[in-house]
């Protein structure tokens, strides 16, 4: 990772605008997301692991209501910690992660998340169903603040502080959080406000050159992915989502929800994560 310092504030937070980060009225935009619906039995001992990483300003507790719900039907499921130093170093750790889990695996990473997944999974055999929420899903080579500014949409980057923090190697680094009192409009302004003060309370930060990592493979063009898009989303743009769903060939959900449909949509994002579970 280079030092903050070779970095313009500006390049920084525009980088992270639009990657941060990490059900009702569900289009479905493909057949396999429409076969979600009537088929809410318990899966138990399907063989299968569900693992979920989160993005950035939050935890693995992000993921609560989901896991909650595919606990209930029967999932085994692991909700991983995402480091959040930059997107090799976590890349490396979730794969890590993966190779100590019995597979078929079934992958779902949220914002920020999802460009940490589609870097490891490509070296993960066990993983055999990427699913993609509010995410990232770069290609190889790709800059995640390059990708994120094809697109206008995000409110993000008037929201961030930054705050100087020693990096990894001991440099000089930067760590960015999304402002307490603008959190809720930002980044979940559907969910309940009792919720998102919790959340921004405890928020875990993303360090600022996360952005400037390129993304060495890509997951999504070999293995069938689910993405999705969050058309209210201030985080991420929707039409940068609708864009890489495209290209990736991916069956794609939209749901008229914030940034953190696990807490605005938990029942449409268990949905798409149960539809890919059943292709394995």
């Amino acid at each position: 990772m280079p030092p903050h310092s070779s970095l313009s504030r500006r390049s920084v937070l525009a980088g992270a605008t639009a990657a941060a980060a990490g059900t009702l009225g569900m289009t479905a935009t493909s057949p396999a997301a429409a076969a979600n619906t009537g088929h809410e039995t318990a899966e138990r001992g399907t063989g299968r692991t569900i693992v979920l990483v989160h993005g950035a300003f939050a935890d693995a507790s992000s993921w609560q209501p989901v896991t909650e719900r595919l606990q209930r039907h029967g999932h085994e499921v692991v909700a991983v910690p995402n480091p959040l130093r930059c997107l090799a170093h976590d890349a490396a750790h979730l794969a890590a992660r993966l190779a100590a889990l019995p597979g078929p695996i079934v992958l779902a990473g949220h914002s920020y998340g999802g460009a940490v997944i589609t870097r490891a999974a490509a070296t993960a055999p066990h993983v055999k169903a990427p699913v993609y929420i509010s995410a990232f899903m770069p290609d190889a080579g790709e800059v995640l603040g390059e990708l994120a500014g094809r697109f206008p949409g995000s409110q993000l980057e008037p929201a961030l502080t930054a705050v100087p923090t020693p990096a990894p190697d001991g440099t000089p680094g930067l760590d960015l959080y999304i402002r307490p009192d603008r959190y809720h409009d930002v980044f979940a302004q559907d969910a309940p406000r009792s919720v998102t003060r919790v959340l921004a309370a405890g928020q875990r930060p993303l360090t600022a050159t996360a952005f400037t990592d390129r993304c060495t493979a890509a997951v999504w063009h070999t293995l069938p992915t689910w993405t999705l898009v969050s058309t209210r989303d201030r985080g991420i743009a929707p039409e940068l989502q609708r864009f890489q769903a495209r290209r990736a060939g991916s069956r794609t959900t939209e749901v008229p929800t914030s940034h953190l449909p696990m807490y605005s949509r938990p029942d449409a994002v268990t949905s798409l994560i149960r539809a890919a579970t059943r292709t394995l």
